[in-house]
């Protein structure tokens, strides 16, 4: 069984990697986060998607500084006004 203080050191490693957030394949690109936390193996982040940015979210990316995907989700999410978004990751053993 992995330790619980191991699985809050991955969630705090994946916290400092995470440096954006990229919708639908790049045409919006957030760097500003409102909340980006680990709370003992959970890492939420929470951020702002502005209206008019995009219509509708069908793709999230957090990416780390060199634009490289560490995690994708294929999502319906329509913006009709300023939104706030939350993502949680659980690290858990599988």
């Amino acid at each position: 069984m992995i330790q619980s203080s191991y699985l809050v050191e991955i969630a705090e490693y994946t916290e400092a990697r995470i440096a954006k957030v990229v919708l639908n394949g790049g045409v919006v690109v957030i760097t500003d986060f409102l909340l980006k936390a680990v709370t003992a193996s959970q890492l939420t982040l929470q951020y702002m998607v502005l209206a008019g940015s995009v219509t509708d979210i069908t793709l999230i990316e957090l990416q780390d500084a060199s634009g490289n995907v560490i995690s994708a989700n294929a999502v319906d999410i329509p913006i009709t006004a300023d939104t706030i978004m939350v993502q949680t990751i659980l690290i858990k053993e599988g």
